[in-house]
């Protein structure tokens, strides 16, 4: 949603006054999908992604593939990927290694026509960095559904800035969460009695 609002210019139109008579918004198919990390909501994502014909470079700790992508590669050439890049997705968990990822100087590798979209962790961003860069129009839009400091106070830049599209990462209703959480649980507890693999496991060390 935030990828394809931000491409459509919606934050634009939504906050218009008059009809808008400049032709703007780019097409989403056939673009090149950079997503940092590899988990499920990268797994998801792709699969969201299909239809619109994307090429996928997946950026992890290893360079081991990730079935579905074009690409992977490891973090150490987030550099080298990021020029290339029309869409930017974090997907990444909040670890000491990803503090910080996107500073000022990877975001100054991003074209100008790129659309970043945060949905791991608001510590994976420079915050005031972000600011700057969509203030002088060096990224075509951010969608943030995380932030830096989280809850973003009010009247904080980013709220009124018309390529940016700040979410408040609650999409997800008690409603909505409780018949997934409820078969996750299952799931583990037929694993846990011998009868099938575990879900959701999280490693100690590295954090997720």
């Amino acid at each position: 949603m935030l990828v394809l609002s931000l491409l459509r210019v919606v934050p634009q139109r939504v906050r218009a006054t008059s009809w808008a008579t400049e032709q703007q918004g780019r097409s989403l198919y056939g673009r090149h999908v950079v997503i940092v990390g590899a988990g499920g909501i990268a797994i998801e994502l792709m699969r969201l992604l299909a239809p619109f014909d994307v090429r996928v470079t997946i950026v992890r700790r290893s360079s081991e593939p990730v079935p579905g992508a074009d690409r992977t590669v490891p973090v150490e050439r987030l550099d080298e990927v990021l020029p290339e890049a029309d869409v930017l997705v974090l997907a990444a968990a909040a670890t000491p290694g990803t503090a910080g990822l996107l500073d000022a100087r990877r975001l100054a590798l991003l074209s100008a026509t790129a659309v970043l979209v945060n949905v791991a962790r608001g510590s994976l961003v420079d915050t005031d960095a972000l600011v700057e860069a969509v203030r002088a129009e060096r990224l075509w839009g951010a969608g943030v559904d995380v932030t830096t400091p989280e809850p973003l106070p009010d009247r904080h830049p980013l709220f009124g800035e018309p390529r940016v599209v700040v979410t408040p990462h609650q999409a997800d209703t008690p409603e909505m969460t409780a018949p997934l959480l409820a078969e996750r649980i299952r799931l583990n507890v037929r694993a846990f009695l011998g009868d099938g693999e575990f879900v959701g496991v999280v490693d100690p060390h590295d954090g997720y």
